[in-house]
């Protein structure tokens, strides 16, 4: 074979080396590379650290019955002021310096009115600011934690608001994030005005409260 053949032969196999050695990663496939497989989530641990970030908030939910409607109403108020840590254990238990604590200021619903009397009469808030939740016992989760999924939770502990002290169970669903180690979730628990000595509101056009409290918990945490 001439030179002359061999010559844009050997030229033409020389650039396109050359393009995919330029290519990302070389042009070459692996893990979580284009095509590649994805990377595998990280290892289960032996317990983790959960503080809570940006994103939780507590809320109340009580049906009550106007004057004039035919049908009752769910009173809902919110707040954002969540703080604290649940630390569970190598062995599964929770460590004893684990608490949640809500900020009962700062609950707001769709009626000031309501806001007014909750925070002056019913929680006495100047008196009683926060509702704290220390967690004593969990279920639901393996010893070794894993780092992404969905497990069912129910996390048992005490319960204190306006002086008194009552243990509850949240119960929920936590999903786990490998990718921002978080987890988040909802978890709810149920209890009454008197469980906690509060006084039910009275207000205009209200005619009713219905005895039952639902306390819900939508958290985010970030895993350590």
């Amino acid at each position: 074979m001439s030179l002359r053949r061999i010559l844009p032969a050997a030229l033409l196999a020389l650039s396109t080396s050359l393009a995919v050695a330029q290519m990302p990663g070389g042009g070459q496939r692996g893990p979580g590379g284009p095509g590649g497989p994805q990377q595998p989530p990280p290892p289960p641990t032996a317990g983790a650290k959960l503080d809570i970030i940006e994103g939780s908030s507590a809320s109340y939910r009580v049906t009550e019955q106007l004057a004039g409607i035919d049908f009752p109403n769910e009173a809902v108020g919110t707040t954002t002021g969540v703080t604290g840590t649940v630390q569970i254990l190598p062995d599964g238990s929770i460590a004893p310096n684990s608490k949640l604590i809500v900020d009962l200021k700062g609950l707001s619903s769709d009626q000031g009115m309501r806001d007014g009397y909750l925070r002056n009469r019913t929680l006495e808030t100047d008196k009683f600011p926060d509702a704290i939740f220390v967690p004593t016992s969990i279920t639901g989760v393996p010893k070794m934690v894993p780092s992404t999924g969905q497990v069912g939770v129910a996390l048992t502990g005490n319960l204190t608001i306006h002086g008194v002290t009552k243990p509850v169970t949240f119960k929920g669903i936590a999903t786990l994030d490998p990718r921002s180690s978080t987890v988040a979730g909802r978890a709810l628990t149920t209890f009454t005005f008197a469980d906690f000595g509060l006084t039910k509101p009275t207000l205009a056009r209200l005619m009713s409260v219905d005895d039952k409290i639902t306390l819900e918990l939508v958290y985010k945490f970030k895993r350590s």
